[in-house]
């Protein structure tokens, strides 16, 4: 158990005690990124950021300048559909350590007036952090899972392992080579709606799958239904999307796409991943017959 869910890491290889090394390495530096970017833990390098640099800048770790750099160009990039600043409109809608709830218009305009991704200044010489709007704080949950896939991928293939899958409570999932007599690791996908079905299944060979959404992590209020998937331009809860799922190169691109494809919708997620090369996202949108229904997005091939 880190950073809130269940890693866990299937590895094949030629001797026990060398994959057992390697597997217990890479979740080492999976709470290693916890103790550093939890917002959960109070003494953690990123919950002293929030608490400071709203006053002044703020000294940070390369690897968390880095990983906030990051963030920030998938915000600016998805038109602010995902947002590193969007923490105060989860705790305001309760998702953050609850079950959900329907803030009242003050609150949440409140909140509103802390969100906006354009307000974290960076300084890349310096190596330091700053909020240009009182009330500003990070919050890396987006992203984050998938940078510490990422770092238990490195660990393992340093370590020589060539048939490896990492996972993070089925959210961001890597494929490291192939099992034996395999062509790729296959994964299957949750049903959007039925968390006991399986709505189909993808193969991943040094790739990266991502999802977001499903109907676990919804509330309804007066016969509405509210997902955890937040719009930050608006401060409310995206509609017309179930969830989503992304195929990338990295488990911190899925991660944080798999934000922004529910909040951007079929058309301007079309248009978004155009700029996006291998990569593909399937969108699972309401269908009042079947339940779901879902559209396959693509980005262009790499240049060969």
């Amino acid at each position: 158990m880190s950073m809130g869910c269940a890693y866990a890491i299937v590895a094949y290889g030629g001797h026990e005690g060398t994959l057992r090394r390697a597997a217990e390495a890479a979740l080492d530096e999976v709470d290693r990124i916890d103790r550093l970017m939890s917002h959960y833990r109070p003494e953690s390098p990123l919950s002293r950021l929030n608490r400071d640099a709203g006053h002044r800048p703020v000294p940070v770790d390369a690897e968390l300048l880095g990983l906030v750099a990051e963030a920030l160009r998938y915000s600016r990039e998805s038109g602010g559909a995902f947002d590193v600043t969007v923490g105060p409109l989860m705790k305001a809608w309760g998702f953050f350590q609850g079950d959900g709830r329907v803030p009242d218009d003050r609150e949440l305009e409140a909140a509103r007036r802390r969100v906006g991704w354009g307000h974290v200044l960076l300084d890349p010489r310096g190596g330091t952090i700053r909020f240009g709007r009182p009330g500003l704080e990070l919050d890396l949950g987006g992203i984050a899972k998938g940078h510490a896939v990422d770092r238990a991928v490195g660990v393992l293939r340093r370590a020589g392992l060539t048939a490896a899958l990492v996972s993070a409570g089925g959210s961001t999932v890597f494929g490291v080579g192939a099992p034996p007599g395999r062509e790729a690791w296959e994964v299957e996908l949750e049903d959007p709606l039925h968390p006991d079905r399986v709505a189909f299944t993808v193969r991943l060979k040094d790739r990266a799958l991502s999802v977001s959404g499903g109907a676990s992590k919804s509330f309804e209020r007066d016969g509405v239904t509210y997902s955890h998937l937040m719009d930050p331009r608006t401060g409310r809860p995206a509609r017309g999307v179930l969830g989503a799922a992304v195929l990338a190169e990295s488990g911190t691109a899925g991660d944080a796409l798999d934000n922004a494809f529910p909040v951007l919708g079929v058309g301007a997620g079309r248009a978004y991943i155009r700029g996006l090369p291998s990569t593909e996202a399937f969108l699972f949108l309401p269908d009042g017959r079947a339940g779901w229904r879902m559209v396959r997005l693509r980005g262009p091939s790499p240049p060969s």
